[in-house]
């Protein structure tokens, strides 16, 4: 389900959206929410998962894909802190995503901080610095 977009939507209103696209795993929602040419990098590398998406119908195809293939369900986001900055375009995040892995019903909880950009009530360039080993299968974990 396609959100409107309010006009002149600032960093904290652009955050809400986002965690409900990920707690619904909306890809289409997530990726109403970035600007056609938009950044998301992924600092962190993680096996399957690019170092970052180049424009909006990137981060519709990579999310379809990695929630596709993800036993990760996730069921809240907890916010540990949101750091306004000297930038009104962004703000600094920490949260963890918790959930359950299926079919097995194991619990989750992926701690991670973002540094959004919004600009013109759209996301232009997200750093999400995640611990996406916490969601993975327990054999991908012992890779490592």
């Amino acid at each position: 389900m396609t959100l409107p977009r309010p006009a002149d939507t600032g960093p904290r209103e652009v955050l809400a959206r986002y965690r409900q696209a990920i707690l619904d795993r909306s890809a289409d929602d997530l990726a109403d929410l970035y600007a056609a040419d938009a950044v998301h990098e992924f600092p962190f590398a993680f096996p399957g998962l690019p170092p970052r998406y180049h424009g909006r119908e990137e981060v519709r195809a990579g999310y379809r894909a990695l929630w596709g293939a993800s036993p990760a369900r996730p069921e809240r986001i907890d916010e540990v802190a949101v750091h306004a900055t000297a930038d009104p375009e962004v703000i600094v995040v920490e949260q963890t995503v918790a959930g359950t892995l299926v079919p097995a019903g194991r619990p989750f909880a992926v701690p991670g901080l973002l540094v959004l950009r919004v600009r013109d009530s759209l996301l232009v360039h997200v750093r999400d610095y995640m611990d996406s080993t916490a969601a993975a299968p327990p054999a991908a974990r012992d890779q490592d």
